[in-house]
């Protein structure tokens, strides 16, 4: 069987690709493509990770291009995880808000529709090959960020065979286990919302429920993402937050700070990839292997320690050690890589298995269409994938959850017909920017700002 990834010249390429070739005979994959649009990412990144590949396991099948055709042929999996507009983009979405005093994070909000107007357009490009190229019953695997909202446009675009997935809720999961002590798959949770915007209303430690345990311990707002959050707003919500929740509930402690720092999450992003391929571009992989995996887990963990800290005010400390002689298959088992291989394996043996997903609503949250795209703990097996079903949502994360939904429904729509007065009705009703003075500031400047990527609009 074949996987493809699109957007293989990644930073987070060398990592993908030990991850998924460490797995790969124990799901039937015997040709992994990596394929990127930018040949000097390719070299880099894409080099880096066919080595790691080639020294994790030398019989998986291993290829570099830069033809989509050619990637797609025959694939039976796909993951997308696409930058378009590079790094420089994703400044220039920042800067922009920032001048209105509004967040220009990629995912959310303003920031997050300047990024969709991007990514959409690509991924149905993708998609549509998908369809002429890859195999019929071909499973595409969206991490393009928005996820949620370029998953939205996927599916209802008719691309039925499209899963959003986020590493988010399992990375999260891990810190649960960490802190519990529990190995992995004795914690069970119960995920809901929107991508980017969901809570934990249940975990469950080998079925016993400890989501009110695990609020009251002082220990979660130390070891896990809940350091970003007042311990009084998680006790009187009465559930666990997924992070980027951040910048709804304390969204002007999170200007404040980036504005304060003089550097956008962007910029910090920039830099440090800037020095790491200058770096790894002088190396030759191949003869050089130990060194440049030395300087990539370097730069890797420079970035890794800088999430969420300009804009929380306070670093966190995820560093990747380098692996124990040459390269230890414990070191690629996760991300979003893992969500995606577990999917591909619960088809395969029939074992369903737990695990967050982007996924049609279906009726599993009351007061949300059938096919919203939600953020939801499914099962996953042969018969394809089970949402769970979350009946009635308090009001004061339905509220939010509807609101930024319809957001969405906009954004998508505005995206499709390239129209002017939708992105401006879309960005109005989002909570984070709730004003049309400021929509259609936002809205009129970041379509300038990126015509290149998305041609003309009206």
């Amino acid at each position: 069987m074949k996987l493809t990834v699109l957007g293989g010249g990644g930073v987070r390429s060398p990592l993908l690709a030990g991850t998924i070739v460490s797995r790969a005979e124990q799901l039937n994959l015997n040709e992994i493509v990596f394929m990127d649009n930018d040949i000097k990412k390719l070299t880099i990144y894409g080099g880096l990770a066919r080595e790691i590949a080639l020294r994790t396991n030398e019989k998986i099948k291993f290829i570099l291009t830069s033809d989509p055709a050619e990637a797609l042929k025959d694939a039976d999996f796909v993951i997308t995880t696409l930058r378009v507009g590079q790094d420089r983009g994703r400044i220039l979405d920042e800067k922009i808000a920032l001048e209105y005093d509004i967040l220009g994070q990629e995912t959310t909000g303003a920031g997050g529709f300047a990024m969709a107007m991007r990514s959409i357009p690509a991924l149905k490009f993708y998609c549509d090959m998908a369809k002429r190229y890859a195999k019929p019953a071909v499973r595409i695997f969206n991490f393009t960020n928005p996820s949620g909202l370029v998953t939205q446009a996927l599916r209802d675009e008719g691309f039925e065979n499209v899963y959003g997935i986020c590493d988010g809720p399992s990375e999260f999961m891990k810190e649960l286990e960490a802190l519990t002590g529990a190995r992995h798959g004795q914690l069970s949770a119960e995920c809901f919302g929107l991508n980017h915007l969901s809570w934990f209303r249940s975990i469950k430690l080998n079925g016993e429920e400890i989501v009110h345990k695990l609020i009251d311990s002082q220990e979660l707002y130390k070891k896990t993402e809940m350091r970003l959050f007042d311990p009084d707003l998680v006790r009187s919500q009465g559930m666990l937050l997924n992070g980027y929740l951040y910048y709804f509930y304390h969204r002007e402690k999170a200007v404040q700070n980036i504005k304060k720092s003089g550097k956008t999450r962007g910029e910090t992003i920039f830099e440090i990839n800037t020095r790491m391929n200058a770096e790894l571009s002088a190396l030759r992989v191949r003869e050089d292997f130990e060194k440049a995996l030395e300087v990539y887990l370097k730069y890797y963990s420079e970035r890794e320690n800088s999430y969420m800290a300009i804009e929380s005010g306070s670093a966190h400390d995820k560093t990747k050690k380098a692996p124990e002689g040459l390269l230890s298959k414990c070191e690629f088992n996760g991300g979003y890589a893992g969500v995606a291989l577990d999917f591909i394996e619960s088809c395969q043996n029939g074992k369903e298995k737990e695990m967050v997903l982007l996924v049609p609503n279906s009726g599993s949250i009351d007061g949300l269409r059938d096919d919203d795209i939600v953020e939801i703990t499914c099962r996953a097996g042969l018969d394809g994938v089970k949402p769970a079903r979350i009946g009635e949502v308090p009001e004061i994360q339905m509220n939010l959850i509807r609101q930024v939904k319809l957001f969405e429904r906009l954004a998508v729509k505005s995206i499709r017909l390239k129209s002017i007065e939708l992105a401006r009705e879309a960005l109005m009703v989002h909570p984070l920017v709730n004003s049309y003075t400021l929509a259609k500031n936002l809205a009129d400047r970041y379509i300038e700002a990126h015509r290149e990527y998305i041609g003309e609009w009206k």
